[in-house]
């Protein structure tokens, strides 16, 4: 299908609609993507970009926005609290696509995707309201009193997705008894951990289930810390006290429960961790889901932005090879969702104590396949 033409409209400008919309504008598409923010923004800490998704914005011709505010990083090192090494991997996909993980900051990450789509393709301060689906188009009603309608809308509204409310599940995200608290601190302030390798650091303490992610951001002079402890308080953004986030890491090793005595508590943000059941179908004939509303999946396997990248990828080659945007919204839906399903299985099973010598349970390439079956966390 030539796309030179397409009118296609994108709620959500996050990593998955900008992604999306610059995948589809370079293959001819006429895109718009609308956001509800008033600005660009993005809060919390670090994140991981496969090398699939490297390939990607190689191919999109974005890679050096990416790497230029990222750290190349070797592989992952699961480490009891006390900083004992228990295993340690290489990043999977590194021989195949010839390129590693960089670890970013989620502002910056965004900043960089919006700086390689053309001026004024993104409009801010539109909160989608309702959406109807005419069929062989959509129509989009926005709260301030504008809508548009187009030859194909992409629901990249995340995890609280009202594209998805509307059109194809009401179910409500799932809670999975967690908090995570995420901030990034200067790396000055661990001695030690980082002076031979930039490999990703899980600390695992299995007795409490508490977690404690550190990513290096060596271009920042940072680290980036997610603590992930259990929970039933359900509250979307909890409280943030020192007495909490100290006791969250008591009894890991002295320089990291320092870090938490010392950290300026205003710059901790806390999230509860929610995903969501897989949803039976994406799309529509002119409608289709894309990233956390399609598929949100907790934060332990570290896929979520990397599946919306990838998402967008999917998306615009099905698009492009199909003869009608019906045939390409089932060919994405067919080759994507066996695979999110999967990592949306994994992560929420978590780390399995007993299996912490693969530190990419069903990540090692078997997952990519179409006829895969979802794997399990030490499978």
């Amino acid at each position: 299908m030539d796309l030179n033409g397409l009118n296609v409209a994108i709620i959500g400008a996050g990593y998955a609609g900008a992604s999306t919309a610059k995948a589809l504008s370079l293959r001819g598409a006429n895109v718009t993507v609308y956001e509800q923010a008033r600005q660009s923004g993005e809060v919390g800490a670090g994140i991981g970009l496969r090398p699939s998704s490297m390939a990607a914005f190689r191919e999109w011709g974005a890679f050096d926005a990416i790497a230029a505010v990222s750290t190349a990083s070797n592989g992952i090192r699961i480490l009891t609290p006390q900083d004992e090494l228990v295993h340690a991997e290489e990043w999977p996909e590194k021989e195949q696509f010839g390129l590693t993980t960089h670890l970013i900051h989620r502002r910056d990450f965004i900043d960089a995707l919006m700086s390689v789509l053309p001026e004024g393709m993104v409009k801010f301060g539109h909160r989608m309201e309702s959406i109807v689906d005419n069929g062989v188009t959509a129509t989009v009603n926005f709260g301030n009193g504008e809508s548009v309608t187009a030859d194909l809308v992409i629901g990249a509204d995340g995890i609280s997705s009202r594209v998805r409310n509307a059109l194809f599940s009401d179910n409500a995200p799932v809670f999975a008894h967690e908090h995570a608290y995420r901030a990034v601190f200067d790396i000055s302030l661990v001695p030690g951990v980082f002076d031979e390798d930039d490999d990703f650091r899980v600390y695992f303490d299995a007795p409490t289930n508490r977690h404690l992610y550190l990513l290096p951001l060596r271009h920042r002079g940072q680290v980036s810390f997610d603590i992930t402890v259990p929970s039933d308080d359900e509250t979307w953004s909890p409280a943030v006290t020192r007495e909490i986030i100290v006791a969250s890491l008591a009894g890991f090793d002295p320089r990291f429960e320092q870090v938490t005595r010392s950290i300026d508590i205003d710059t901790i943000n806390c999230r509860s961790a929610y995903d969501i059941d897989p949803v039976d179908t994406w799309h529509s004939d002119s409608v289709v889901l894309v990233g956390d509303a399609a598929h949100a999946m907790l934060h332990h396997q570290g896929q979520g932005a990397n599946s919306a990248i990838l998402d967008a990828k999917g998306l615009a080659d099905a698009l492009a090879a199909a003869p009608s945007v019906k045939e390409g919204l089932t060919a994405f839906q067919s080759a994507r969702k066996p695979i999110t399903d999967g990592y949306q299985k994994v992560s929420r099973s978590g780390w399995d104590p007993e299996a912490l010598d693969d530190g990419f349970p069903g990540q090692h390439g078997d997952a990519e396949r179409d006829d895969a079956e979802p794997a399990t966390a030490g499978a």
